[in-house]
């Protein structure tokens, strides 16, 4: 592969180089190897316990109403498969050996050097998917990607490239868990998107990991001229440590993306998690809407808004709900313009529910439990489009819990 070498002597030189967000984690409290996992033909065969998990994480067992599955157990892709015309789906190491022009991708939106987590999944990379929508084609029903740890203590790495050719339109849903009895792990994911001229990427990722995983993923986005990306990102369960800030950079006249995330910290959990677009042409608009609730965890969410070229527009919205006094929420909003005319504005908000909304509904006829669940599911709402029934089930069984407890 070409530049391979480069590469590799990046990632070595960055091999002990702390993220600028988050806490520093030691590889070495994990271990490297993993069990080789069986390839299955239909993934119905998996056994109703991690069946159940999947369909929790927005994975359709059965395929119905989807374009294609990608899915990989720890390192090993256990089935890929196409159910519709116009997409690609394999790992993204078939599709390297496959396409010599797909180095022109490999680590263009992230580098391996960024940080110890991409230095990381650059020298240990196992698998990951490749998604590509052909150039004009309508993919009708989304593409769904599984992510999956199925083992005690070891780290995933994976790279994963979706790329969307001109004038495409194609949604993703990715789904990341882990076993029930999993109770440690991490997991590092090196994921590059790359929307053309025209094109329009909805993605859509739930992450429903163990209370003790460490989750890592880095996250690079490019769109080109009137391309469109939206990103929605859904955790509603508790992980021991996440850090995330994926970055959209917007290289083309026209060029939109809308990036929606809907975060649940419960007691022990710490997250954060943000979002940068960088707004590189005229024309450009980017929007980054989101809804956290604290149940005792912590969550400190970031945004960041570079207006780099006259004539763009963006928005930044962060609100943040307490529902327990031991629990911590962040807002850091950031909104940097290097051109006089760079439109940038930001909202910020975090604080409990308020007693009078609670007694207003309950004026009109709810009880207290009914009251706060209405509150919390219009405070998440964020007008995602495209979600499963599954996963719109399991938000409102989110919900309902929530308001079967009393806040003060």
């Amino acid at each position: 592969m070409k530049n391979e070498a480069s590469i590799r002597d990046k990632a070595h030189a960055a091999s002990g180089k702390r993220a600028a967000f988050g806490a520093d984690i030691d590889f070495a409290a994990f271990a490297d190897k993993g069990v080789e996992q069986a390839y299955i033909s239909d993934p119905a065969q998996l056994s109703p316990e991690k069946q159940a998990q999947l369909e929790g994480i927005g994975i359709e067992v059965a395929g119905e109403e989807r374009s294609g599955t990608y899915m990989q157990i720890d390192h090993s892709v256990v089935h890929c498969n196409v159910a519709s015309e116009g997409v690609e789906i394999m790992s993204t190491d078939d599709a390297l050996k496959k396409y010599a022009w797909l180095s022109d991708y490999w680590w263009q939106a992230v580098t391996p050097d960024a940080d110890k987590y991409t230095a990381r999944a650059a020298l240990h990379q196992e698998h990951g998917y490749f998604i590509r929508a052909f150039a004009g084609s309508k993919v009708c029903y989304p593409v769904q990607a599984c992510l999956y740890i199925g083992q005690e203590d070891i780290i995933q790495d994976v790279h994963n490239i979706i790329v969307v050719e001109e004038g495409a339109e194609l949604h993703v849903i990715t789904g990341c868990a882990t076993d029930s009895h999993v109770k440690k792990g991490m997991h590092v994911g090196i994921s590059e998107f790359y929307v053309k001229k025209g094109g329009k990427l909805t993605f859509t990722m739930i992450h429903r990991w163990g209370e003790e995983i460490v989750v890592r993923p880095r996250t690079g986005v490019i769109v080109e001229e009137n391309g469109v990306y939206i990103s929605n990102y859904i955790c509603m369960r508790p992980a021991k440590d996440l850090q995330m800030y994926p970055t959209t950079k917007l290289v083309g006249p026209g060029a939109v993306s809308r990036i929606n995330s809907i975060l649940v910290a419960p007691p022990g959990s710490h997250m954060d998690v943000g979002g940068r677009a960088i707004l590189a042409v005229p024309g450009a608009k980017a929007e980054i809407i989101a809804r956290t609730i604290s149940t005792g965890g912590v969550v400190i969410n970031r945004g960041h808004l570079l207006g780099q070229s006259p004539d763009t527009k963006a928005h930044l919205e962060c609100h943040g709900l307490l529902l327990s006094e031991q629990g911590i929420i962040h807002a850091v909003p950031e909104l940097e313009a290097r051109t006089g005319n760079a439109e940038l504005s930001h909202e910020a908000a975090v604080g409990k529910i308020a007693p009078e909304e609670i007694e207003y509904l309950m004026a009109r006829g709810l009880n207290e439990e009914e009251a706060i669940a209405t509150i919390v599911r219009g405070f998440l709402n964020v007008n995602i489009e495209g979600l499963p029934d599954a996963l719109t089930k399991e938000i409102d069984n989110a919900i309902q819990e929530f308001s079967l407890r009393k806040y003060s």
